[in-house]
């Protein structure tokens, strides 16, 4: 799976994703790990994953930068986007395509 990150934390090594599927956000904790253990993200960096899905909460695993600062206003987008007023649909905030390499 494709996902952008929306946080992260370099000191933890903990991020919250963003999936290409839009469903529930994927979590990712390094210490579930010890092959990335030194993969620092950041918000906005596109990236590749394993997910698992756990009772009510997905698992972000095996993670791939693909682009770093791929989605660099992302964040932004999401915080300014405020209930939609008209249309159900008017608080969509398209997923950024994916570059990816041939």
């Amino acid at each position: 799976m494709f996902g952008v990150v929306l946080w992260a934390d370099a000191s933890d090594s903990k991020a919250v994703i963003w999936c290409e599927d839009h469903g529930n956000l994927a979590y990712y904790t390094a210490a579930e790990q010890n092959l990335h253990d030194c993969l620092d993200l950041d918000a906005g960096d596109l990236i590749q994953f394993d997910l698992r899905e756990e009772r009510d909460v997905r698992r972000a695993r095996n993670l791939r930068r693909v682009d770093a600062g791929f989605a660099p206003a992302i964040v932004h987008e999401l915080k300014t986007r405020g209930p939609a007023k008209t249309a159900p649909t008017g608080n969509v905030v398209s997923f950024p395509e994916a570059r990816r390499a041939s």
